[in-house]
């Protein structure tokens, strides 16, 4: 089995090697992943310039490629040609939870979206890492739960056009409450806008403000988490709200 490799964080991101040497007992791995931080740049197509493919050596010494396009784009250079066929995309570790309308903004869960674009399964990994944590991050729970999860999506299969959007608590493998198949969540920005001068006297702007939180109900992704469970929520890429489809139907336009 060929699996490709990605993330938002940028291809020395320890959450990425810690995933790739996971997947690497399940088969052969190539690694491409952005050059630097894309974290919530969403689902990207770059098409006005060129894209640059490079190699590079990670942490541990292995081999793997660097685009300076998003993550997206990696998934799609490489599914158009860059690589042998791939039989599956795995997309992490990102070192937060992408929850609720996170899965819109977030280049880890958008680069799976990419792989589905593509006809390849597709996975997006993220660790529910407590807010304000120092220190370097314990990725291995988190690689453990994406092996699992891509070794029963190989061996299951997975319906056309889902994309599996996988969550971990930031917990040891022995402490989990289980799996759970999720809903999306209710995630709740707390967004502020930070207005500056700079030098020249003109304004600028920063979107900042707290850390996001959710609502925490039961079946949704955030409820998991703070459950203690693996939450695994099938996204799909067709947007359509078929019930609103059928009151807009009723709408009547003048000649």
């Amino acid at each position: 089995m060929h699996i490709l490799v990605t993330n938002d964080d940028g291809v020395q991101a320890p959450g990425l090697l810690a995933l790739a040497n996971e997947m690497r007992s399940l088969g052969h791995v190539t690694v491409l992943a952005p050059d630097h931080n894309w974290s919530a740049s969403g689902h990207v197509k770059t098409m006005d310039r060129p894209l640059r493919v490079r190699e590079t050596i990670l942490a541990d010494g292995s081999a793997a490629f660097m685009s300076d396009g998003a993550p997206s784009d990696c998934v799609a250079v490489a599914l158009l040609g860059l690589i042998d066929t791939a039989d599956l995309v795995v997309s992490g570790i990102n070192p937060n939870a992408n929850i609720g309308h996170d899965v819109t903004y977030s280049g880890t869960v958008t680069a799976a979206m990419e792989a589905v674009i593509g006809g390849v399964k597709g996975l997006a990994i993220s660790l529910h890492s407590p807010e304000g944590f120092k220190g370097p991050l314990d990725y291995s729970s988190a690689a453990i739960v994406a092996r699992r999860v891509a070794e029963k999506v190989m061996s299951d299969g997975l319906p056309e056009g889902v994309v599996l959007n996988i969550n971990v608590p930031y917990l040891k493998e022995n402490e989990f409450k289980g799996y759970m198949i999720t809903r999306q969540g209710l995630r709740v920005y707390r967004d502020a806008l930070d207005r500056r001068i700079d030098p020249r006297g003109k304004p600028y702007y920063w979107i900042g403000g707290e850390a996001p939180t959710g609502v925490d109900e039961p079946g949704t992704d955030f409820g998991a988490l703070t459950e203690g469970y693996v939450s695994i929520t099938p996204l799909q890429l067709d947007l359509t709200n078929y019930k609103a489809m059928d009151v807009l139907k009723k709408w009547e336009f003048e000649k």
